[in-house]
């Protein structure tokens, strides 16, 4: 029986008061813990998960706070590390140090943004990144990829780059090194011109937004092979030429959220959204965003004959706004359903 007044919580098993921190929003909030009885003091040190977002601007004090709180903690599993915050090069080491320290915890989901001013990858990522079998999930951006030898992530199931400089046998690399890999996002990725993702285990694939610091007129024209895939996701604003879809027979569901840059003529943005219409046709679920809908438009204006195994059961009202200008914003709805016909 329980004493009116008495801290219950403090009783519980360790196991369970680890478990409750590893909830809280962020690692410095769990530490915090630590002052309110001598039960308390180091049982964050054991918590599976690590949260740091830099809502300060203080670097110096942030990346410090990190270090210190890495040299305190036990080296015990870790389920997952998330690091949010702007980068410069002075730190490389300490990125670097965090990322072994992980590593050592075996640590199954890392996601790191390293935010830089130029919006360009600027962290020199060590060697034995690439060699670490332990993730499962890996959500990087601002990441320089400069890989000595043959990628090993093993048990990937799930890879987000982001601001990533990309070549194609980069990214062979990548999809040969995980061979259980299931969803590839790339967001602001570049340095390809043909993504060739032939993996049998990749079932989604994510493009989202292109912007190449190097193609000043957009020029880029990108493929997309992919005739293992289920799922596709174009999204985001693609400052590019021309986007085209090669082999994607296995596609079951797709989703054209996507807007073309400023600067591309209406004749490319329709020829290349007639070419998206024609190379799904198969599919049995394909969702049109807001941008995309105007060129649907367009289209059927100028007598375009789409073909008979879609329907249109017409516009969807907006599900969400954006706080950007509602006319540049590609994410702002799911606008329209092409259904297949059973």
């Amino acid at each position: 029986m329980w004493k009116r007044g008495e801290d219950r919580i403090s009783g519980l098993p360790d196991c369970l008061l680890i478990e409750i921190l590893s909830r809280l929003p962020s690692t410095k909030g769990a530490i915090r813990t630590g002052t309110l009885s001598k039960r308390w003091k180091h049982i964050w040190t054991s918590i599976p998960s690590l949260y740091f977002n830099d809502y300060t601007h203080n670097r110096s004090a942030f990346y410090s706070f990190i270090d210190k709180t890495l040299t305190q903690r036990l080296q015990v599993k870790l389920k997952k590390f998330e690091v949010n915050t702007d980068y410069d090069i002075q730190y490389e080491s300490q990125v670097n140090n965090w990322i072994s320290y992980a590593v050592r915890c075996n640590v199954e989901e890392l996601n790191l943004t390293l935010e830089s001013a130029e919006f360009e990858a600027e962290f020199l990522v060590d060697q034995i990144f690439f060699n670490s079998s332990c993730f499962t999930k890996l959500t990087l951006e601002g990441f320089i990829f400069n890989p000595i030898g043959v990628i090993s992530w093993k048990n990937l199931k799930s890879l987000t780059i982001s601001y990533g400089n990309l070549d194609e046998d980069l990214v062979e690399n990548i999809l040969s090194g995980s061979p259980v890999l299931e969803t590839l996002v790339l967001r602001y990725c570049y340095g390809y011109r043909r993504l060739d993702i032939t993996s049998k285990s990749v079932k989604n694939l994510v493009f989202s937004e292109y912007m190449d610091p190097e193609d000043e007129f957009e020029a880029d024209i990108i493929e997309i092979n992919a005739p293992n895939i289920l799922s596709l996701t174009i999204r985001g604003e693609l400052l590019l030429w021309k986007l085209l879809l090669l082999n994607v027979s296995s596609l079951v569901e797709a989703n054209l959220d996507y807007k073309n840059g400023e600067t591309t003529p209406l004749e490319v943005e329709e020829e290349m959204f007639k070419g998206f219409i024609l190379n799904l046709r198969h599919v049995k679920e394909l969702k049109i965003g807001a941008f995309c809908s105007k060129v649907l438009s367009r289209l059927e204006a100028k007598g375009f004959v789409f073909p008979l195994n879609f329907k249109f059961p017409g516009v969807v009202p907006p599900l969400y706004y954006d706080s950007c200008d509602t006319e540049r914003c590609s994410c702002l709805t799911v606008a329209l359903k092409l259904m297949r016909l059973i």
